[in-house]
């Protein structure tokens, strides 16, 4: 064989080498953010992942940190970033600035994220994250999986909405303007968060929720230890007082802040707190 025809066949290799890679996608992905850690192992293989940001380990804060103790993560610098060579990086637009523009100098991809606000930004979301990976036959199956688990959180009609408010350490709370508020809505319940002053995310002060307590409330557990007055606040002795006229349901902390596959939790959370609360009272 000739040395012309050896290399028209090695061109021909490389060629078909690198549409396959394109194919299949970027093989090194790093997410810098705990919400994108959660939609990014859901859609691919752990070897495909070359970090996770180092919150996906938090277990109070984070719904896959088992998961994630296994795997790579950073601090978001851009040295850790730029060390593991990625092909595809994706972030939040609450990223370190210094970090995305390292990024950009360095020429590593990388796509910039929001928070969805909504259930349809959040599938949205999914798809275009699916899309960047090659891998939107898992977005697409994942998509479908939180529309089922949505419908079956859903209430049976008629059935009169909860009084409710999602209050975690320090008083942190969900108003109607959030995802969260969503799910409530979705789920039989009627976030009264408007009536503490809150609309979108904040603080409701513990004197003023005893003041006028909901039907439910939907909260965290404080940690082991109890470290902070911000995390006691949650196991306060004014709370428990309110057990004849506040009843109480567990919506752990981890489910506050993401959507993505972490509403098939939060639906089930949701759906469980309903149906118990009812239950109680027939």
């Amino acid at each position: 064989m000739d040395v012309t025809r050896r290399t028209i066949m090695t061109g021909a290799v490389a060629l078909s080498l690198a549409r396959r890679a394109r194919a299949a996608g970027p093989q090194r992905i790093v997410s810098l953010n705990p919400c994108l850690d959660t939609i990014l192992v859901r859609l691919v293989v752990p070897g495909r992942i070359a970090a996770l940001s180092h919150y996906a380990r938090d277990a109070h804060s984070s719904t896959i940190a088992t998961l994630a103790s296994a795997l790579p993560s950073t601090y978001e610098t851009a040295e850790e970033v730029a060390a593991l060579t990625p092909d595809l990086v994706l972030a939040s637009r609450h990223n370190a600035p210094a970090t995305r523009n390292a990024m950009t100098k360095l020429g590593i991809p990388f796509a910039l994220f929001g928070v969805p606000d909504t259930v349809e930004d959040s599938l949205a979301q999914i798809g275009e994250i699916a899309r960047l990976c090659a891998a939107e036959a898992q977005g697409a199956a994942l998509v479908a999986e939180i529309r089922t688990a949505l419908a079956d959180a859903a209430p049976p009609p008629g059935m009169k909405p909860i009084k409710a408010v999602v209050f975690q350490s320090r008083g942190f709370a969900a108003g109607e303007n959030t995802l969260v508020g969503e799910m409530l809505r979705r789920c039989g319940f009627e976030n009264v968060a408007a009536r503490y002053g809150l609309t979108s995310w904040g603080t409701i002060p513990l004197e003023v929720l005893i003041a006028d307590p909901p039907d439910l409330l939907l909260s965290g557990t404080a940690s082991e230890g109890a470290p902070s007055w911000g995390e006691r606040v949650l196991s306060h002795p004014a709370l428990k007082a309110l057990a004849e006229r506040m009843a109480r349901a567990e919506f752990p902390e981890s489910l506050l802040y993401c959507g993505g596959p972490v509403l098939l939790k939060s639906a089930a959370a949701l759906k469980a707190a309903r149906d118990a609360y009812w239950s109680h009272r027939s």
